[in-house]
């Protein structure tokens, strides 16, 4: 009963901090009254109710969303399986160490239009997802696996856990908050970047697409609204993959 009471006051908080947002918006959009500048929360309402329903919405918003979402996971299982390398051989650490360092200090618009030479606008998204969440994902795991108690491993040792169990038993329940972190953040560097990319690669068909050309034709509300639309999906598939995660680590937790 508690629970539920601290889980309704949180909601209600946050319910409330959304509700001032919205009339500060509006406030600001009526202050300024130039549509072309500030589309007021009304207009992108308004336009978000019609939006969906034009013939090419829904492939515009799975274009962007299925390239993403791909780019995520291969970066995901990439840095998943290169911290487990680094952490379980020092020289992979350190022969990864510039290329992590190199693509973590590389600005995104440079890695966009390096990218443009060798690929189509349409796969550049996926490429640019994997590029920048690759090194957030690959370093908290593997500062994660570095926190692990070495008595733990001392003792998996002594009692010669294979390394199955060691993975089941230790190391996974040990990165658990690390892959739950690494995670959140990348989600949503990953929807950032894939947008900007497209944004810049103008691929047929792509939200990125759709709000170039909202801006090219000076069309706020709709950029507006696209940009709430990006926001909802990824926010939407964050909320997703953690319940997926949570599924997955109890499932190994029966084990």
């Amino acid at each position: 009963m508690i629970f539920i009471m601290r889980r309704s006051k949180s909601f209600l908080q946050k319910a409330i901090a959304v509700v001032l947002a919205l009339l500060t918006w509006q406030a600001a959009a009526l202050l300024l009254n130039q549509k072309v500048l500030l589309a007021s929360p009304v207009d992108v309402a308004l336009r978000f109710c019609t939006i969906w329903t034009e013939s090419e919405f829904f492939n515009s918003v799975w274009f962007t969303f299925s390239r993403i979402v791909l780019g995520f996971f291969m970066a995901l299982l990439t840095g998943i399986v290169l911290a487990f390398l680094a952490g379980r051989f020092k020289y992979v650490e350190i022969i990864l160490w510039p290329y992590m360092a190199t693509i973590k200090s590389i600005p995104v618009a440079s890695f966009i239009i390096i990218a443009l030479i060798w690929l189509t606008s349409s796969q550049l998204s996926i490429v640019i997802v994997f590029l920048i969440v690759l090194p957030v994902i690959y370093t908290n795991i593997l500062n994660g696996i570095k926190n692990i108690d070495g008595k733990i491993l001392e003792t998996a040792t002594i009692f010669r856990l294979s390394w199955k169990k060691r993975l089941l038993y230790i190391w996974l329940p040990q990165i658990k908050p690390f892959i739950f972190s690494a995670s959140s953040i990348s989600i949503g560097l990953a929807w950032k970047s894939g947008v900007a990319a497209e944004i810049i690669g103008i691929p047929s068909g792509s939200i990125g697409e759709e709000l170039y050309y909202s801006k090219v034709y000076l069309n706020t509300t709709d950029l507006f609204t696209w940009t709430v639309i990006i926001i909802i999906l990824s926010i939407g598939f964050e909320k997703i993959f953690s319940l997926l995660l949570k599924f997955i680590f109890k499932g190994i937790e029966r084990l």
